[in-house]
């Protein structure tokens, strides 16, 4: 389905996907402000080098969720005389250079400015000491010291002390395209799916998410029928294996180090059944049960808040009196098994 194809009459799962979406979606001011930041940062390190920089991850991808913590930047350096790469020179004096040029360009704005780049495997840490959302701790910036790949497409980026080939640039374009060919609607079901993602245990990152709708969401579609497809494709893709790089230069995105693939996979079949089932619900005839059945799916009541739960057992009674005529009276419901009627969920990590 695409929007061209949605009904007049909005949905209840489509209204309240979108309700949802609004909650987590980022305030034009705290997206002016990191921006300002990111900015500061690209011109101290052009001031530093030279080169290019390039923008990455949520912010410049538009699917940025709330509360807002980070933003990610990448300096291309320039390499004339060919001394760093793959068996020649390590990032690490080009990330002190850099650590050093955002510390003498920033510090006097921001006092409590904090620096890293030893020990770590891609990316310079700053820390400003400062939030952007009110009520958070700190905001961040993963800083990316990386130089062109002079022999194929892509960058070589950071991997301690060597260097690995990636294509970010490349990324963010491919993720605007979509956008653009979706009107947003790329952005916005990837941001529902984020928040999926980060309220059951993060078993994929986000770039992952991204990277897999860039597989499946390839025109206008509901919030729906985004969360369906994205589901669909990456139970297949992930039960094949690990999500290829896009931009066909990087390796495969490896999904979170504390499950395996196939408890990732089973985490997502279950994800699926849970909203084929709000889905039933709403063909049925029983909106509040959808609801009360989308509200488990996201785990969140902030986001995705629960209907009143005397309604939810007392329209689930009546569903199983009309399903079962012949079995009188209906067993009494409890918060436990009222949105799944005549079913109980199953809910594991285990494959």
């Amino acid at each position: 389905m695409t929007l061209l194809d949605i009904p007049t009459r909005t949905s209840t799962v489509e209204h309240a996907l979108n309700e949802a979406r609004s909650r987590i979606q980022v305030t034009p001011e705290e997206l002016a402000e990191a921006r300002r930041r990111r900015d500061a940062l690209a011109a101290a390190l052009k001031r530093e080098f030279g080169g290019r920089t390039y923008v990455n991850g949520s912010i410049a991808h538009g699917d940025a969720l709330n509360p807002l913590t980070d933003v990610d930047l990448g300096i291309v350096i320039p390499d004339p005389d060919g001394l760093y790469g793959p068996g020649l020179r390590g990032p690490g004096a080009l990330q002190e250079r850099a650590a050093d040029a955002i510390r003498r360009e920033l510090k006097d704005e921001y006092p409590k400015l904090r620096v890293e780049h030893l020990n770590r495997r891609r990316s310079i840490l700053v820390q400003f000491g400062d939030p952007v959302t009110p009520g958070q701790a700190d905001f961040t910036a993963d800083v990316i010291t990386a130089i062109d790949n002079r022999t194929g497409a892509g960058l070589y980026i950071p991997n301690y002390r060597t260097w690995d080939c990636s294509h970010p640039e490349r990324h963010t374009e491919m993720v605007k395209e979509a956008n653009a060919v979706s009107r947003s609607t790329f952005a916005r079901g990837t941001r529902l799916m984020k928040h999926w993602n980060r309220k059951h245990d993060r078993p994929i990152c986000s770039w992952n998410i991204k990277a897999l709708a860039l597989g499946c969401i390839t025109g206008p579609v509901t919030m729906t029928d985004y969360i369906s497809t994205w589901l669909n494709h990456a139970i297949q893709q992930l039960s094949i294996g690990e999500t290829p790089d896009p931009a066909g230069v990087a390796g495969a995105i490896k999904i979170n180090e504390k499950f395996t693939r196939l408890q990732v996979v089973a985490a997502f079949r279950q994800a699926k059944a849970d909203f084929d089932l709000a889905l039933q619900y709403e063909r049925e005839g029983y909106p509040i049960l959808a609801l009360n059945q989308l509200a488990i799916f996201f785990g969140d009541e902030a986001v995705m808040p629960k209907p009143d739960q005397d309604e939810v057992k007392r329209v689930s009674r009546e569903r199983w009196r009309e399903k079962n005529p012949s079995l009188l009276p209906a067993p009494a419901a409890t918060a436990s098994t009222s949105a799944y009627g005549d079913r109980l969920p199953v809910r594991s990590w285990a494959c």
